[in-house]
């Protein structure tokens, strides 16, 4: 996982070198960030419980290289939260999960200043918060996942949703993001089987 971490971020500061000496903006760096929205699908295993959506957070750098008048490759690099919350008699659970997103998508524009965004994404899971509450006390338990093997370290997913570009600089994005690898094969009662899925809405800057 190290390995194409490593790759993925060299990919993108080599692409942004390039941007450096590029005249005719062919390629841009940005940043955009946002809200997200996460839940998950449960599998099989013992996930006899209902979940909810818990609000995180993602930022990070992209980058928009033209290949067409009406088509760009655009990958990105990102910082995201996901997880889910659920409450039951026995008190109120949230699980955080830390990730970093590399999805790798075409920009298609279909109207002036819209587009539509689509292609895979490969997470990568860094850490997992769990938080329990009862009323009485709070207990809280953070997971370096290099640490343990609960849970898989890179998950294959898929992202599809829109941009509005407001002008050359500035957009605003909405798009829904799943994953298509369980986050485990062994499903218990404390690390049910899941599938991540988000909803992502935020603001983007080009360079």
């Amino acid at each position: 996982m190290k390995k194409l971490l490593i790759a993925a971020v060299a990919f993108v500061f080599m692409a942004a070198g390039v941007k450096a000496q590029s005249t005719d903006k062919i390629i841009r760096v940005g940043v955009k960030g946002g809200l997200n929205y996460s839940n998950i699908i449960k599998d099989d295993g013992n996930n006899d419980f209902k979940s909810d959506y818990l609000v995180g957070y993602n930022a990070g750098v992209t980058l928009d290289i033209k290949l067409l008048p009406n088509l760009a490759f655009t990958p990105e690099l990102l910082y995201s939260t996901k997880g889910y919350k659920l409450t039951s008699s026995f008190g109120k659970f949230t699980q955080t999960t830390h990730f970093i997103d590399l999805p790798i998508l075409a920009s298609i524009q279909l109207a002036p200043g819209l587009n539509l965004v689509a292609g895979p994404q490969v997470s990568f899971l860094l850490s997992t918060n769990n938080k329990f509450e009862n009323g009485f006390a709070v207990t809280e338990q953070k997971i370096v996942e290099d640490e343990s093997d609960r849970f898989k370290k890179s998950l294959l997913g898929g992202v599809i949703g829109a941009r509005f570009d407001v002008n050359s600089q500035f957009g605003i994005f909405g798009r829904y993001a799943l994953d298509f690898q369980k986050n485990n094969e062994n499903g218990t009662t404390t690390t049910p089987e899941f599938k991540n899925q988000v909803f992502q809405v935020g603001l983007g800057v080009k360079f």
